[in-house]
């Protein structure tokens, strides 16, 4: 049932109808008022919308076409945490136990079904299952252990890999709300996925008697997160409305166009389901009336007018009564998953169609029917990154190469579910880390620019608010005193006053935290003789910050062989070096074992050296890859050889910053989480942040609070924390961020010296080390910084790309001599330290001053 507001006048349908002829945007007022059109008015409506739907059939190559997936239901579990108010899916496992049925579907009755499956020419295995069952049903918990899964969806990821390699059908997956760290556990092993987001509605959760009260999986934000989440990880994904369980036509209106805005920003979302609500018996809403026939054409045609011809938009047919022509004529251009073998579960009383007899309906209507896979086939032609390397040749076996719908001449073969086989080829420009001095990059920006970062135009709009600086009224004479007294009792006005100043109180802010840089480390200015070893550039996360990566078909694209990094490892220790530092691309070719063959090369071949290496969004790629959790990961890679992490990917945490620099890289409290791991672990790390790009102060001291937080909690733990806080200006010149015309030009001079007279009030005394960046501010700027509190320069790199890649103009390397004299410019000593900034071995001193601590001119490129 739908809550009426008021009926809209005649010459407000009118306006509307007439907008929606013309083709012109609507707004959510105007799409309210065509929810009610009918009669004369409703045909006027799906008259607009077929033809929109038709110009985006042709647009697409299938003129003409309506399509289907023939799948089977696997109703993993029926248990859920949940209890929406109108579902009969969910049941309690004292009523399956008197059914006879398991807590969950065991894994012979999955392959049972779905090799009958196969064999009826099913090319889909639909995956529905409960959120979370194991959190409200000790039984479900139980049958996890027993069984050896940690929770539902590591049994959902097993139950994904043996359909594909015992049955070749492709997994659907539907397995209520997930995290961003869950898409990534789970798009190794599905092409697809989906969840509905059924209304924004709010109240019809929040309030007692609603149909979502008590599901705390169906609050809205928590659902349009999860859609969110889904376009950051380029998951293709399924979503839809559940039309007449109480909302307003206001606020079904205000749902569609919440899925546009995450349609424009993602181009994630494969098709709309708009579903209307069908009564049950023995549940609370059973009193409710059905949603009106009417009243689901009118949502049709509204969806398509406002997604446009290139969303893809399906409507159930078993639950229409036969009333095809209908929903055809309002725009729709799918029909869903269609059954010949197993029921719709969700809709047990409703069977579907027979397929011929959909295929006639359709014909009746003027289009012809067609099988699709369950990835649309825009998704399939599009391929990296949508479809993972592992699902790919599944995915290939059984689609047309043309089209990218369904082959209708094979059947489903099961196929080893495995690593690609290209590994660490080595290919493309591995003489980079040389040649990007000389040469340069061949291109400002990767050529798939428009596509693999969103919408611009959408991120523009998202990025303004922002942007905009805050006014700061707090005394600044009174923030500086107590900065002089006890930086420690800094209160959040004071530090963002600080961080705003300028002229005379930005000098005198730089001499106090000089002052307690002095007081905490000495006057020594430390550097590390290190090589910087980065083994591939190929990545799609999409970071919209990041010059470095390409895709692999790029003419700056390559990946190291493992002797290329280990011969590299040796050269570093040859001229002296105590380090590598080791981070690359999220190269989809590479397993998530392939972090733990990288640190066993180096170590194999160096044992010495210390192993700095991977990023946190690493770290997350390897463990979701593997299937292990964060924490076997990382004491898997420990065991390996590696030593710490760094503290990159960091950017700026906080999340609204974040998802406008980057698509799909980790969000904040997934990198706390592994940065706590890895100390957890015994694994040291850095900290760092990237800042002068679409962010202001108050990220800033956001930012250092957490870390300050993040140290203070290790070292009540007793384990290695943060060795240093580096600071990392935004470098501009080729950050696709700042080609769009998004982000500012980088940090000015005020706002590096600032950061950094912050970083080292703010952080202390828990992080005592504060590094800047020579390779983004050059040698006067280096200098600089360590009159404003800074102690440390980093490393002598010897090779560097990242930077060099946006656009600095510094260089790759510096040798000891460059660093000591930055040291000196600042009027201070230096000294080489290691990783954790101890003292350095003399044996390892002398190769280094031998050599001055950089590779020789003519040493083999490899």
């Amino acid at each position: 049932m739908t809550s009426h507001g008021q009926t809209p006048t005649a010459n407000a349908m009118r306006r509307a109808l007439k907008r929606a002829r013309d083709g012109v945007a609507l707004d959510v007022t105007e799409a309210a008022v065509l929810l009610q059109a009918r009669g004369e008015d409703l045909a006027d409506l799906t008259a607009s919308a077929a033809r929109v739907r038709d110009a985006g059939l042709a647009a697409a190559g299938r003129p003409g076409v309506i399509t289907y997936s023939k799948s089977v239901f696997l109703p993993l579990t029926r248990l859920c945490r949940d209890k929406c108010h109108y579902c009969t899916f969910v049941t309690v496992p004292g009523k399956l136990r008197r059914e006879g049925h398991g807590m969950y579907m065991s894994m012979d009755e999955v392959l049972d079904i779905a090799r009958r499956g196969a064999e009826l020419g099913c090319k889909e295995a639909l995956i529905t299952l409960g959120d979370k069952p194991e959190d409200r049903w000790p039984e479900a918990r139980a049958w996890l252990e027993a069984e050896g899964y940690d929770d539902t969806l590591a049994y959902v990821r097993a139950v994904a890999i043996r359909i594909l390699e015992e049955t070749g059908l492709l997994p659907h997956l539907n397995p209520g709300v997930l995290s961003w760290t869950d898409f990534q556990r789970l798009k190794p092993v599905a092409p697809s996925m989906g969840m509905m987001l059924e209304t924004t509605a709010e109240r019809l959760w929040s309030e007692p008697g609603g149909p979502h009260h008590g599901s705390p999986d169906k609050e809205p934000a928590v659902r349009l997160r999860v859609l969110e989440d889904a376009g950051r990880s380029n998951v293709p994904f399924t979503s839809g409305l559940l039309i007449g369980i109480g909302e307003t036509y206001e606020e079904r209106a205000e749902s569609l166009f919440a899925l546009r805005r995450v349609q424009r920003a993602y181009h994630g979302i494969q098709e709309l389901i708009i579903q209307n609500f069908r009564a049950k018996p023995d549940t609370a809403m059973r009193g409710m009336p059905d949603a009106e026939l009417d009243d689901l054409v009118a949502t049709v045609a509204v969806a398509r007018h406002i997604m446009g011809p290139s969303g893809c938009l399906q409507a159930p047919p078993n639950l229409v009564d036969a009333e095809y022509a209908r929903l055809i004529g309002a725009g729709i251009d799918d029909w869903g998953g269609v059954s010949p073998l197993t029921p719709d579960h969700v809709n047990p009383e409703r069977p579907w169609p027979h397929i011929d007899e959909l295929a006639d309906k359709s014909a009746a209507a003027g289009f012809e029917l067609r099988e699709r896979l369950a990835v649309y086939p825009e998704f399939v032609r599009r391929g990296e990154p949508w479809l993972d390397p592992r699902v790919l040749p599944h995915v290939q076996a059984l689609a047309d190469p043309d089209t990218g719908l369904a082959r209708t001449d094979v059947r489903p073969e099961g196929l080893p579910w495995q690593e690609p086989d290209e590994g660490f080829t080595p290919m493309g420009r591995t003489d980079l880390h040389r040649t990007i001095d000389t040469e340069g990059r061949s291109a400002d920006r990767r050529d798939d620019f428009d596509e693999v970062y969103g919408d611009w135009q959408e991120l523009r709009e998202r990025a303004a608010p922002g942007m905009a600086p805050q006014r700061v009224d707090s005394d600044v004479r009174e923030a500086l005193g107590q900065a002089a007294d006890d930086p420690t009792g800094l209160t959040d006005e004071q530090a963002l006053a600080l961080l705003h100043a300028d002229g005379p109180a930005l000098d005198a802010l730089c001499r106090t935290a000089d002052d307690v840089r002095r007081d905490a480390v000495g006057d020594e200015v430390t550097y590390i003789v290190t090589r910087n070893i980065n083994f591939t550039n190929v990545c799609y996360t999409g970071c919209r910050f990041c010059a470095f990566a390409q895709r692999r078909t790029d003419a700056d694209a390559f990946t190291l062989s493992l002797e290329q990094v280990a011969d590299r490892a040796q050269q570093a220790w040859d001229v002296g070096a105590v380090e590598v530092c080791m981070q690359g691309g999220i190269h989809p070719d590479l397993p998530g074992t392939a972090y733990f063959d990288i640190a066993r090369a180096v170590k194999e071949r160096v044992p010495g050296i210390h192993v700095h290496a991977f990023s946190p969004m690493e770290v997350v790629n390897g463990a979701t890859r593997t299937g292990m959790s964060i924490r076997e990961w990382l004491t898997a890679a420990k065991e390996a050889g590696l030593d710490s992490i760094p503290g990159t990917a960091a950017e700026i945490l906080d999340d609204e910053v974040r998802w406008i620099l980057t698509k799909g890289k980790l969000p904040t409290a997934t990198w706390v989480e592994v940065v706590k791991t890895a100390h957890e672990v015994g694994l040291g790390s850095t900290s760092t942040m990237m800042y002068g790009h679409v962010d202001q102060p108050r990220h800033w001291l956001g930012h250092l609070r957490l870390l300050a937080d993040i140290q203070r909690s290790a070292q009540e733990k007793g384990v290695p924390g943060f060795s240093e806080f580096v600071t990392l200006p935004f470098i501009h010149t080729n950050a696709p961020v700042y080609l769009a015309g998004i982000a500012r030009p980088g940090p000015t001079a005020r706002e590096n010296r600032a950061v950094t007279a912050m970083a080292r009030l703010l952080l202390h005394p828990w992080i005592p080390n504060i590094q800047t960046s020579w390779v983004k501010l050059g040698t006067e700027g280096a200098a600089e910084m360590l009159r404003s509190g800074a102690n440390d320069l980093g490393g002598t790199l010897m090779e560097e790309t990242i930077s060099r890649m946006a656009g600095s103009s510094y260089g790759s390397y510096r040798s000891i001599k460059d660093l000591v004299a930055i040291a000196e410019a600042a009027g201070r000593p230096a000294r080489p330290r290691t990783t954790r900034y101890g003292e350095v071995p003399p044996e390892r001193v002398e190769a280094a001053h031998a050599s001055d601590g950089h590779l020789p001119d003519l040493l083999p490129v490899v």
